[in-house]
């Protein structure tokens, strides 16, 4: 299942690649989606508006795991493409020290300051105890969370998308079946569905990890290799930092945003819960063909094949544009539908905020898709100081002008709203300037 991305024509080896990792993350979300779905539906408004209010914090987590995920990948496989396999395992043995370590100091700070967070941002009075509930298990699982963003990462580096995707389907189906044994037949309540999130997400990371062991010992390398580096650790903490601060700042961008959404009550939390689950597995879509084609970028930069760059970017392009478009219409055309998955028509005012969400935000995805493309050649290629630029001119953005239209000019939650098109509108021009300066061309790699 290992592909070499640097040979055949580049339109086919990317989409063969792209589409399972869409695929994954289409599981992914769905479980998400799930949890949300039987919170709402099963136990009510306010467990989902519990889940929801918990949302940026746990994302803060993800954003950890998914940013060292990005950085391992683009350097594994830089590796994988120029064939130094002694040198790649010794940076997959540092990665899982490191893995360990980090995951053990985020657990002890999930821990002891998760409640400090929800208050810092404000969370609704109603909702507290269940979002601090959820919130506990949530960080009880990071372990198994990071750890198999990890082996995801170095599965896709080497050109293997097609696992990922094995695991992500058992895990979801598992996901949704003990949720409904744990919430509908047990009761649990809002930690029903979060010890469903934490056992399918704990067996789904045991198994990526012992399949990438015995992956890894079919590479034949002729060198001995060091268990752990300091020298590799830094070759990765020089891409993963970048993006793990990517995330992570995007993360806190949105704990801004949701404090504000806080302030007007539990029925527009729960309504914003809702549409960001939906929003959130669109966007993820977009973003995870982006991985893709950073780990096309550095392959072939680790081959020397550097011209296959910008056919690698118009490929990820074109298929993320086509993956936009029944996103699109059937957020905004068919939205209170979509709703209507969260929320029954007693919570008239949480649909029609979420409802008016869609018909802002999902026109630009367009938008979203050239400027994740622009980021992932630029991630791929090592230039992190033009992607961190990007990413914090779409962060600075949509934090500011939510206090400033919601606030400032007194549209309330809809100036929320707002702040997302134009945010990610100037970021992509910032995006699309960036690439078109091909700066890995001038890199000696």
């Amino acid at each position: 299942m290992i592909t070499d991305l640097t040979r055949g024509s580049s339109r086919k080896m990317l989409w063969m690649f792209s589409i399972p990792m869409l695929l994954s993350v289409a599981f992914q979300q769905v479980y998400q989606i799930a949890d949300s779905i039987i919170a709402g539906q099963f136990i009510g408004e306010a467990a989902l508006a519990a889940v929801g209010a918990s949302h940026p914090i746990t994302m803060i987590f993800m954003a950890v795991a998914v940013g060292s995920n990005i950085g391992c990948a683009v350097v594994v496989s830089r590796l994988f493409g120029a064939k130094k396999y002694s040198a790649l395992k010794t940076a997959i043995c540092t990665i899982f020290c490191a893995c360990i370590a980090v995951s053990v100091v985020l657990t002890l700070v999930g821990i002891f300051g998760g409640s400090a967070m929800l208050r810092l941002i404000r969370t609704p009075a109603d909702v507290f105890a269940d979002a601090k509930l959820y919130l506990h298990i949530y960080i009880y699982g990071f372990l198994f969370l990071y750890l198999y963003n990890i082996c995801n990462g170095i599965f896709t580096s080497l050109g293997d998308s097609r696992t990922p995707l094995y695991f992500l389907i058992g895990s979801s189906i598992s996901n949704i079946l003990l949720d409904i044994f744990f919430v509908v037949w047990l009761k649990m309540g809002v930690a029903g569905v979060a010890w469903a999130t934490f056992a399918a997400q704990g067996a789904a990371s045991v198994l990526a990890f012992l399949t990438l062991l015995h992956r890894i010992k079919q590479l034949r390398s002729t060198e001995p290799y060091a268990k752990f580096s300091a020298e590799m650790l830094v070759q990765v903490t020089i891409v993963a930092i970048p993006s793990i601060l990517q995330q992570c700042f995007v993360s806190i961008g949105n704990l801004f945003v949701q404090s504000a959404v806080n302030s007007y009550g539990s029925a527009v939390v729960a309504g914003f819960s809702a549409c960001q689950k939906l929003n959130t597995f669109a966007v993820t879509c977009m973003t995870t063909l982006s991985n893709g084609v950073s780990s096309f970028t550095a392959q072939n930069l680790g081959a020397d094949k550097k011209e296959r760059i910008s056919e690698g970017f118009r490929a990820g392009t074109l298929l993320g544009i086509l993956v936009c478009v029944p996103f699109f219409l059937f957020y905004f055309f068919f939205g209170r539908t979509a709703m209507g998955l969260f929320l029954d028509e007693s919570s008239a005012a949480a649909i029609q905020a979420g409802v008016d969400y869609m018909h802002i935000v999902t026109p630009f995805y367009f938008i979203v898709t050239i400027k994740v493309m622009c980021d992932g050649v630029l991630r791929g290629g090592s230039a992190m100081l033009y992607f961190m630029t990007t990413t914090f001119t779409d962060l600075f953005l949509r934090v500011a002008l939510a206090f400033l239209f919601a606030k400032g000019l007194g549209l309330g939650a809809t100036g929320i709203w707002m702040a997302w098109p134009f945010g990610w509108t100037l970021s992509a021009l910032l995006s699309i300037f960036f690439y078109r300066l091909k700066p890995w061309l001038k890199k000696e790699l």
